[in-house]
């Protein structure tokens, strides 16, 4: 009875609100319209929003928080006359106890320690096993599973998997899709919602209101509003990055992305390891060296490695051009391949060239330089480092805080609108009533079809929004017959 009272009593509002508005022809439609989806899309997804805000920000702070954490692991002895890396990698098989060379290699930098890593088949899926050698004393400090190929930490790992999937797995990514699915809509709608609204406000002070808080504003309504539409329309640009950038790790939109990159020749592109050169080619690994989400895929085990020197490949990489202090080497999964050497400075600068070296006769068989990239493979390598908060360092971190921030305030304010609208001399607890229905019925009928195309090329391209949107409106529809049943057993009462 009380949701029945409640959606009756919002349809007669509607009305109302109908009855005295008179907008443009445009805005008879488009705002009501742009009302409703901001309305629904901020109730129904904004607690996803705020999860992955929060997680979100938690996870650029990693770095910090790792070495922090992993001080003992990390730390290693400034030498003048350090270990090779050969025999640093010998002393790891020795703590493994494996005569099997590592898949990956990440040498000491800066009185660091050197991360070994090898694959073991009782890890899950990208998983592998990391031992740490203090290059100066030969001295093992740690020994922990990491992730990826870079070797993520387990703090990092589970901050990630609790960004990503909630620790849920496959199935708890359907909650950050959607959060990365919807925020761009509601940052689209709320810009656009000021503008159309400015445009029917006079000139002066109250056409400058909706870009300006007003923490002095008597109605409490007033002043929420003020500081929600000022914050989303301040940091609207910022939200379309997160959008945008998070969309490339999604299950469904994110294969949606990929395959449209691959299409227009837009991928990363990768050293050739055949030892018969050419760029292009794969690593054997599956991901590219600088591939921009190496972090977070959920590859293969990988493959043992051939037999080498590491400091000879090393070198001949560094002779090669590869100056960034961070590297990574990959030994070949075969004596018929190459090993990989991969620069991993996502910073500004970026380095992330990477070269492919013939470990028997140590030459360069293939090199793929960052800045031969195709300027859209750049931008994605710029956009995902810029939303893990590597692109600029602290600064970088902090404008992700900031945004991270807006979002929790967006939404809770958001909710606190919509209570604070609620009739106040009901004896029964209300919310606030919904934005009025009927807006299509007001837009040109030569217009319904173009919306309805729109709508289902963008819900094939981001499947989340489409089947959300269906939600949205069965919802809607639902809500709809109880007030006419209700108003219908009114008037026959």
């Amino acid at each position: 009875m009380f949701v029945e009272r409640y959606f009756t009593m919002s349809t007669t509002l509607d009305a109302r609100a109908s009855e005295r508005a008179r907008p443009h022809p445009t805005t008879a439609w488009l705002l009501p319209l742009l009302r409703r989806l901001h309305f629904y899309a901020g109730i129904l997804v904004g607690p996803f929003l705020v999860v992955a805000a929060v997680t979100g920000a938690l996870y650029v702070f990693t770095p910090q928080l790792e070495r922090a954490v992993y001080a003992d692991a990390l730390t290693g002895t400034v030498s003048s006359q350090p270990l090779t890396l050969d025999r640093q990698v010998e002393t790891a098989q020795r703590a493994v106890g494996t005569s099997e060379s590592p898949v990956n290699v990440r040498p000491a930098i800066d009185g660091g320690t050197t991360r070994v890593m090898f694959a073991d088949p009782a890890l899950e899926a990208g998983e592998s096993r990391a031992v740490f050698v203090d290059p100066g004393t030969g001295r093992v400090t740690g020994d922990m599973t990491v992730y990826g190929t870079s070797g993520a930490l387990p703090l990092r790992t589970t901050i990630d998997r609790l960004h990503r999937d909630l620790l849920l797995g496959e199935p708890g990514r359907l909650y950050s899709e959607l959060a990365a699915t919807w925020l761009w809509v509601l940052a689209l709608s709320g810009l656009v919602l000021v503008v159309l609204h400015r445009r029917r406000v006079a000139r002066g002070r109250r056409a400058r209101v909706s870009l300006v808080p007003r923490p002095g504003e008597a109605n409490a309504y007033r002043r929420t509003r003020s500081w929600h539409t000022a914050t989303g329309v301040w940091l609207a640009v910022g939200f379309l990055f997160l959008s945008a950038s998070g969309l490339t790790w999604s299950a469904y939109a994110g294969e949606n992305v990929s395959q449209l990159r691959t299409a227009l020749s837009w991928s990363t592109p990768k050293v050739a390891t055949d030892l018969g050169g050419g760029s292009g080619g794969s690593d054997g690994s599956g991901a590219s060296p600088a591939d921009e989400h190496a972090e977070h895929h959920h590859g293969h085990h990988m493959a043992a490695a051939a037999p080498g020197s590491f400091d000879a490949v090393l070198e001949t990489a560094r002779q090669a051009g590869l100056e960034a202090q961070t590297v990574e080497i990959k030994p070949a999964a075969s004596d018929g391949a190459a090993w990989t050497v991969s620069e991993n400075e996502r910073s500004w600068p970026t380095q992330v060239d990477s070269v492919a070296v013939d470990p028997h006769h140590l030459r360069v068989t293939d090199h793929v330089r960052f800045s031969e990239w195709s300027l859209p493979a750049k931008l994605a390598q710029w956009a995902v480092a810029a939303h893990m908060g590597l692109l600029f360092g602290l600064p970088n971190q902090l404008v992700l805080l900031a945004l991270a921030a807006a979002i929790v305030v967006l939404v809770v304010s958001g909710y606190a609108m919509w209570w604070r609208r609620r009739p106040t001399r009901s004896a029964a607890a209300q919310l606030g009533p919904l934005p009025p229905r009927g807006a299509l019925r007001a837009a040109p009928p030569w217009l319904w079809p173009v919306l309805a195309l729109v709508t289902v090329a963008v819900g094939l391209f981001l499947p989340l929004l489409g089947i959300s949107l269906l939600g949205f409106l069965a919802v809607d529809l639902a809500l709809a017959a109880l007030a006419r049943r209700r108003t219908g057993a009114a008037a026959r009462g």
